[in-house]
């Protein structure tokens, strides 16, 4: 969208704020939900390896608590069955989760503390036990007596003898530990592990390794090949959810506030007065001449502003957008100061006398401080050489209240008035009987329809008759061809002002202007 654009109408202006804010708050809400993202991704892997830590600590202590049991039963293995079994049946009674605490004599089970005395290979019972291992634990499918529950089996080695020691047999399950699991709706299950076997949540049976999940995390003990692991997704379906919503939430507040500081930031009034500041305005003069000899008089001042990103920005819509943002008397002081600046290099070489013609708005005419901008202004240009003329549009003219002493006055300092685009407005004769003009012009629009049969064509012969009889000098704007020359020129227009002559130019292509119509008088 050209930033014309964004002055009329107005609707174009909102829609570019409201795209803006829009793209802030989609680059917004990817940023917010991506940092978000990671740091929940962050927290769930610290909560995941925290619930490892608790779970194997947990099971570390009752398998050294079952250990602090064992360890005083090792002198046992060397007497006979009869003469313990009623101990053994006490402590596995009073010890809690003890299936069974047997007595191993050259790798021989031959008494227990649930059957008593009997014989029976240990490997038999705990196939994976390594009896020629201080200690070693395993996971069992089941026990002799159970044999559909899972259980651990314990291995303690008596010093000193070969393939003698206790085994003992523990309930194992994972529900505690599962439990605690489930406050994380993304972990779908647990699994203990012990060499190639495995205890899977959910699950009464051992299994094997090969059989489980892909892990999402594991947590190994120490000197020991258990490990516990979880499976499931680093964050839940909740999780996504209240991210996007949080997410979406923040974003619609961010794109609201990025609305409302880009609607005052980027108003079209900011950017007028950012176009001053950074020298964006300038000034291009379009020659006035004699309308019976085509002959240069006098230049009428345009301001232009050449926008860096969007290029030319018509004149109507800054002027009246500035107009409407109560900049119009700002934008005026700058395009005096560009005028005198440029006036101190033209005046070196258009003639004395040549007329400085300046559209003024009546907002400005209308300001306490008008008298004193006007007059500061007169002071920066070349003294004695321009002939100044201010042009006040008639369908924006000034209050009543006070147009007639504003008149005087610039009277009084040498100044003439031009009445501007007459009768494009609703009171133009009022203005003509009440207040002295000097110059009316022709709006370009009279001026188009010439040679046509159109509404204006009798309103073109009223204005040129009236201006007679009220002694205006005319200037008829937008002369484009020499039929509509020869047609103002047939019917008493003074002076003429349009692309049949010359476009706006630059200060240095005006006087290159000038020097070719000076060549050719």
């Amino acid at each position: 969208m050209p930033l014309s654009g964004t002055f009329k109408p107005h609707a174009s202006y909102s829609r570019r704020i409201a795209w803006s804010s829009a793209i802030i708050g989609g680059v917004f809400f990817l940023l917010f939900v991506t940092v978000l993202l990671t740091l929940t991704w962050q927290k769930r892997l610290q909560q995941h390896e925290q619930l490892l830590i608790h779970s194997r600590d947990d099971l570390q202590q009752v398998v050294s608590t079952l250990v602090d049991t064992l360890y005083p039963l090792q002198q046992y293995t060397q007497l006979q069955c009869s003469s313990v079994s009623r101990e053994l049946t006490s402590r596995a009674a009073f010890a809690g989760n003890i299936r069974a605490i047997l007595l191993v004599q050259n790798s021989n089970a031959y008494c227990s503390s649930a059957t008593g005395a009997f014989l029976l290979p240990a490997n038999d019972i705990s196939p994976d036990s390594e009896l020629e291992r201080d200690r070693d634990i395993r996971l069992l499918g089941g026990t002799p007596l159970l044999p559909t529950k899972p259980a651990l089996a314990l291995w303690m080695k008596n010093p000193g003898s070969a393939e003698t020691g206790i085994l003992a047999t523990m309930n194992i399950s994972l529900t505690p530990y599962q439990l605690l699991a489930s406050y994380h709706p993304e972990i779908t299950g647990m699994a203990l592990i012990i060499g190639d076997k495995a205890l899977l949540s959910g699950k009464n049976e051992v299994v094997k390794v090969s059989e489980l999940p892909p892990a999402l995390s594991e947590m190994g003990f120490k000197n020991s090949e258990m490990r516990f692991v979880v499976y499931g997704n680093t964050l839940a379906q909740r999780d996504y959810h209240l991210i996007f919503l949080t997410g979406l939430l923040a974003t619609l507040f961010t794109s609201g506030a990025s609305w409302l500081l880009l609607t005052l930031y980027q108003r079209p009034g900011k950017e007028i007065m950012q176009g001053i500041k950074r020298g964006q305005f300038h000034v291009e003069y379009q020659p006035l001449v004699t309308a019976h000899d085509g002959q240069p008089y006098g230049v009428e001042a345009l301001l232009r502003w050449t926008h860096p990103t969007e290029g030319m920005i018509p004149p109507d819509a800054f002027i009246s957008n500035a107009e409407a943002q109560n900049l119009i008397i700002p934008l005026t002081q700058h395009l005096f100061k560009l005028v005198a600046r440029d006036a101190q290099f033209l005046s070196q070489q258009l003639p004395r006398g040549t007329r400085m013609s300046l559209n003024l708005s009546p907002l400005h005419l209308a300001s306490d401080n008008f008298r004193q901008h006007v007059q500061e202004w007169i002071a920066e240009m070349p003294a004695d050489h321009f002939n100044y003329v201010f042009e006040i549009t008639e369908r924006t003219m000034v209050s009543e209240n006070n147009a007639g002493e504003i008149f005087a006055w610039l009277h009084e300092h040498g100044i003439k008035i031009a009445i501007d685009d007459f009768g494009t407005g609703h009171s133009a004769l009022i203005y003509l009987e009440r207040y002295p003009f000097d110059y009316l012009k022709i709006d370009r629009g009279f001026v188009q329809s010439i040679g046509t049969e159109t509404v204006t064509s009798p309103v073109l012969d009223a204005v040129l008759l009236l201006a007679k009889k009220l002694n205006l000098k005319t200037v008829a704007e937008g002369v484009e061809t020499g039929d509509q020359a020869a047609w103002l020129v047939n019917r008493g227009v003074t002076h003429l002002q349009g692309y049949l002559f010359s476009r706006p130019l630059r200060p240095d292509h005006l006087v290159s202007y000038y020097q070719r119509q000076s060549a050719l008088a």
